[in-house]
């Protein structure tokens, strides 16, 4: 659909906060990707599902995205509208040992709160950027624990607008996968089960994870996170720095000196500097070891 009709059908539309020709690199940790012809941030689950409806019935092309933390958007941006569920959308409430959020709320708020509660479980996601609705999607991990492993609940939009509600058995999750990607659902809530524990052990626990990430992880240049899911029976890093490729820079696009699974964005990258990085790096490991690395980022955007 044209860009001059979309503008206008959203024109008047109260669906949260509507955002015309908007930068995807301002939305991207990776802080690259040309302009969304229309971006929607809604504040309440009447905006999503209202604004999904509509663009379903209107036959838009629409996507929706969290946080933008594992995000890598062409340089031509998105046609089509975009549905960024994050900050507004991230209400949450404690019950005893559990915990509910809305889909957009930030795995380090939910963190926070849950030590605040003396609740543990949460520990391993506190230093994992993104929302919740993102986590689940992906059944995010790190440090030995799972989204699987605290879930017990997760409300979602289906893909006939109804509202369907799923138990942690009905999630399928799996390494970097889940019902969610399976049946094209959005997730509106989720519900967690902890477990009551001492405040400085949670606290500790914490601290150590964050400290590992800091020494480990290239967290002061943009990236996706780490670029590669892992192959079985190895590291996608090691492997990458076996075959000699730390710090191989494509113009502003770099594999990380400091972690070799990430590739970071040296200054002003673009998404065809990152891109053919990638394909560098997927062509040398698989003609040295014959594994092909498979992105872990998701890569969106039009031609």
């Amino acid at each position: 659909m044209e860009k001059s009709k979309l503008s206008t059908l959203f024109k008047d539309k109260s669906f949260g906060k509507i955002l015309f020709n908007e930068p995807m690199k301002n939305h991207t940790s990776f802080k690259i990707g040309g302009p969304a012809d229309i971006m929607i941030i809604p504040s309440r689950e009447k905006d999503i599902i209202e604004s999904i409806k509509f663009c379903r019935e209107k036959n838009i092309k629409y996507i929706i995205m969290g946080n933008g933390t594992n995000l890598l958007v062409r340089d031509t941006g998105i046609r089509g509208v975009v549905i960024k569920i994050a900050n507004g959308f991230d209400n949450i409430a404690i019950d005893n040992d559990k915990i509910f959020c809305q889909g957009g709320t930030l795995l380090s708020v939910i963190a926070k709160k849950a030590l605040r509660e003396s609740l543990a479980g949460f520990e391993f996601a506190s230093g994992i950027p993104g929302t919740i609705g993102g986590a689940i999607t992906m059944n995010a991990g790190a440090y030995g624990g799972e989204m699987k492993d605290i879930v017990t609940k997760v409300i979602a939009l289906d893909k006939n607008n109804n509202i369907v509600e799923l138990a942690n058995k009905d999630m399928n999750f799996r390494y970097r996968g889940s019902t969610v990607i399976d049946e094209g659902l959005i997730v509106l809530g989720v519900e967690l089960q902890l477990r009551k524990q001492e405040y400085s052990k949670i606290e500790e626990k914490m601290k150590d994870f964050t400290n590992r990430r800091v020494s480990k992880q290239p967290l002061d240049l943009p990236s996706g996170g780490s670029t590669f899911k892992r192959p079985t029976g190895y590291y996608a890093g090691k492997l990458i720095d076996d075959a000699g490729l730390r710090g191989i820079r494509f113009g502003y696009a770099q594999v990380s000196e400091k972690h070799c699974g990430f590739i970071v964005n040296r200054g002003n990258a673009t998404f065809e500097e990152v891109f053919t990085l990638i394909k560098t790096v997927q062509k040398i490991v698989h003609d040295k070891y014959n594994i092909m690395l498979e992105p872990e980022i998701k890569i969106i955007g039009d031609y």
